[in-house]
C-alpha cells in the first residue's frame, strides 16, 4: 500500500477547524458565480444589444470554459502548485473579471447607448465595449473555473477518516447548490429590477468575502506538497511502448518491471493482461534499460506494470466517458434556449411580481437537490430491499438518460404550442406571448431529476472504477465532457442556425421546437449507444467499492 503523502509544516493542521474558512469560501465564490453566470444571456441582449442566439452562444463559451478548465485547475494543484496557490489566484482572477464585469454596467463609455424598446436601430457596441467585455468574461471563466473542483479536494485533504471526508463533501455540496439558489433568486432579481451595477456589485462583494476569509485560514490549512502528475506516467507508456514495438513481448511476469515496494523490495504482480497487448511492451524490461537499486533510470523509456494497466483501465471506460458527452449537450442547449423562451413568455406571480428570465434555471436545482434527497434516503434503499442487489452506477446512469430525453421531448411539445400561440396572435420576433413561462416548469423539473441520476451515477463510477492514482481527477473528468458538451452545443446551434430556418434573431419567428426534437433523437442515439457500451462493460473493483455509493465514498 503507498505512503500518504506528508502534509507540510506542523501535524496539527488540518481538521475541523478549517472547515468554516473552506465553507466561506465556497459560499462567497458561488455567490459571486451565480450571479454574473445565471443572468449573462440577458445582460447581453438588453444592455450591450446582442443578438439573442449569438448572446446563448456566448454563454455556452463561458459555461463550456467553467465546466472544462477545472481539469486544468487539477492538475496545476496536483503537479505543481499545490491547491492553496491555484484556489488563491483563481479566486483573485475571478474577482477582477468580476470587478471588470461591473464597470461595463456603470461606466457609460464601456457599453452602448440606452436603447428603447430593444429596436432593431439600437445602437451596437464598439470592439473597445466588446473587447472589455469579453475579458471580462474570460477572467471570471478562468477563475471560477479554477476553484471549483480544487476546493473540494483541498477541504478533503483536511481529513484523514473517510466519514470526515464524506460529511466535508456533502455540506460542500450543499453549499454549492445554496449559493446558487440564493444567487439565482436574490442577485439576479437586484439586476433586473434595481441596477446591473448593484447586482455585479454585490458579486464583487460576495468574490471578495470568499478570497479574504480563505486566505485569513491559512494557518489552519494542512497543505500537501504537490505529488507530479499521474498523467505523466500514462504518456510514458504510450511513449516506450511506441520505442520498444519490435521487441517480442514475454509470458514471464519478472520479465516485467514492477512496482517496488516500501524498504525496496519489488513485488511481482502477474504478467500483463492480455487486452490492448501493444502497450504491454513499455513495461518490457529490456537490453539496455538500466534498472539498479530498483529505480527506472530512463522513465521513457521503461514504465511499471502498474502504470500500463492504469492505462489500460482508462480505455476500457472511454466508450461508456464518451456516452457523457452527448448526454449532456441537449441540456447544454437548453439552458441557454430557456432563459430566450422565457424572455418571450408571461413571467408574472401575481399581477404585478415578475420573475426573472435567468431564474427559470431554479426549478432544475430545485428538483435536483430535491430528487438527491429521495433518491438517497427511500428509493436506494427500497430498490435494494426489493432486489437484494444495490443500484449500480451503470443503472442509475441509464435512468439519466431516459429522464433527459423525455425532458427534451416535453421541451419540443412546450415550444410548439408557445410557437402556435404566437402565429395566432400574429405576434413576431421577440414579443411576449400570451402564455405563462411556468409551462416549462415540468421540462425542467424532469431535467432536474435525470441529473440527480446520472451526475452522481457518473462521479460514483469513475471514483469507483479509475486507477488509485488517478481518483482526485474522477470528478474533474464528469467536468471534462459537461465542457465539451457545451462547446458541442454551441457548434450544433451554430449549424442549425446557419443551415436552417430554425433559429433567428426574432425566435416567434422560427422553430425551436425542432431543435429540442433533434436534441431528443440525438439523446435516443446516445441512449442506444450507452446501452451497448455498458452491456460490454465488466466492473474492475466492484467487489471493493458499494455500488450504491453516491459521493467519493
Amino acid at each position: 500500500m503507498e505512503a500518504e503523502p506528508k502534509p507540510s509544516g506542523s501535524p496539527t493542521k488540518g481538521g475541523w477547524i478549517t472547515f468554516p474558512f473552506l465553507i466561506a469560501t465556497m459560499a462567497g465564490l458561488t455567490l459571486a458565480a451565480g450571479g454574473w453566470a445565471n443572468n449573462i444571456i440577458v445582460y447581453l441582449i438588453n444592455e450591450f444589444h446582442i443578438k439573442s442566439i449569438d448572446a446563448a452562444q456566448i454563454a455556452n463559451i463561458v459555461n463550456g470554459c467553467t465546466a472544462l478548465f477545472p481539469i486544468l485547475g487539477a492538475i496545476l494543484a496536483d503537479s505543481f502548485f499545490g491547491s492553496f496557490a491555484v484556489i488563491s489566484v483563481s479566486s483573485f482572477i475571478s474577482l477582477v473579471g468580476i470587478l471588470l464585469l461591473t464597470l461595463t454596467a456603470t461606466l457609460d463609455p464601456l457599453k452602448p447607448a440606452i436603447c428603447e424598446n430593444r429596436s432593431t436601430l439600437c445602437m451596437a457596441p464598439s470592439k473597445i465595449q466588446l473587447a472589455v467585455l469579453y475579458a471580462s468574461l474570460a477572467l471570471s471563466s478562468v477563475g471560477l473555473a479554477g476553484t471549483r473542483f480544487t476546493l473540494a479536494t483541498m477541504g478533503a485533504d483536511q481529513f484523514d477518516k473517510p466519514k470526515d471526508q464524506g460529511v466535508f463533501f456533502n455540506w460542500h455540496f450543499f453549499t454549492m447548490y445554496a449559493g446558487t439558489l440564493v444567487s439565482v433568486v436574490g442577485i439576479i432579481y437586484v439586476e433586473d429590477n434595481v441596477s446591473w451595477g448593484l447586482g455585479f456589485g454585490l458579486c464583487v462583494a460576495a468574490n471578495l468575502i470568499g478570497l479574504v476569509v480563505f486566505v485569513v485560514g491559512r494557518r489552519k490549512y494542512r497543505l500537501l506538497k504537490p505529488q507530479g502528475s499521474p498523467f505523466t506516467g500514462l504518456a510514458c507508456v504510450v511513449v516506450a511502448a511506441f520505442r520498444k514495438r519490435k521487441v517480442l513481448l514475454s509470458l514471464k511476469g519478472e520479465d516485467y518491471w514492477q512496482e517496488p515496494l516500501a524498504g525496496g523490495t519489488k513485488l511481482v504482480i502477474s504478467t500483463p493482461t492480455n487486452s490492448f497487448k501493444f502497450l504491454n511492451h513499455a513495461a518490457l524490461i529490456t537490453q539496455g534499460d538500466n534498472t539498479s537499486n530498483n529505480t527506472i533510470k530512463k522513465p521513457w523509456n521503461l514504465c511499471t506494470l502498474q502504470q500500463v494497466e492504469d492505462l489500460k483501465t482508462l480505455i476500457r471506460i472511454s466508450p461508456l466517458w464518451s456516452t457523457g458527452i452527448l448526454l449532456s449537450t441537449p441540456l447544454a442547449i437548453q439552458m441557454s434556449l430557456v432563459v430566450l423562451q422565457a424572455l418571450s413568455m408571461d413571467r408574472h406571480l401575481g399581477p404585478t411580481f415578475q420573475i426573472s428570465a435567468g431564474t427559470m434555471m431554479v426549478f432544475v436545482m430545485l428538483s435536483t437537490s430535491i430528487s438527491l434527497a429521495l433518491i438517497d434516503r427511500f428509493l436506494l434503499p427500497a430498490y435494494q430491499k426489493l432486489t437484494n442487489t444495490p443500484l449500480t452506477p451503470l443503472q442509475r446512469i441509464g435512468v439519466g438518460h431516459v429522464l433527459t430525453v423525455s425532458g427534451m421531448a416535453i421541451s419540443a411539445v412546450v415550444e410548439s404550442k408557445r410557437l402556435a400561440m404566437a402565429r395566432s396572435h400574429d405576434l413576431h420576433g421577440n414579443s411576449v406571448v400570451p402564455m405563462s413561462a411556468f409551462w416549462m416548469v415540468p421540462q425542467l423539473v424532469v431535467v432536474g431529476v435525470g441529473e440527480a441520476f446520472h451526475f452522481p451515477g457518473n462521479v460514483s463510477l469513475y471514483y469507483q472504477e479509475f486507477p488509485k492514482s488517478l481518483k482526485s481527477t474522477a470528478a474533474a473528468m464528469v467536468a471534462m465532457f459537461i465542457g465539451i458538451a457545451f462547446y458541442l452545443g454551441t457548434a450544433l446551434v451554430g449549424f442549425m442556425r446557419n443551415t436552417t430556418g430554425w433559429l433567428p434573431d426574432g425566435i416567434n419567428d422560427g422553430r425551436m421546437d425542432n431543435v429540442y426534437w433533434v436534441s431528443t433523437i440525438l439523446g435516443l442515439i446516445n441512449f442506444g449507444y450507452y446501452m451497448v457500451c455498458s452491456w460490454r462493460y465488466e466492473y474492475q473493483n466492484v467487489e471493493k467499492t458499494d455500488l450504491s455509493c453516491t459521493s467519493p465514498c
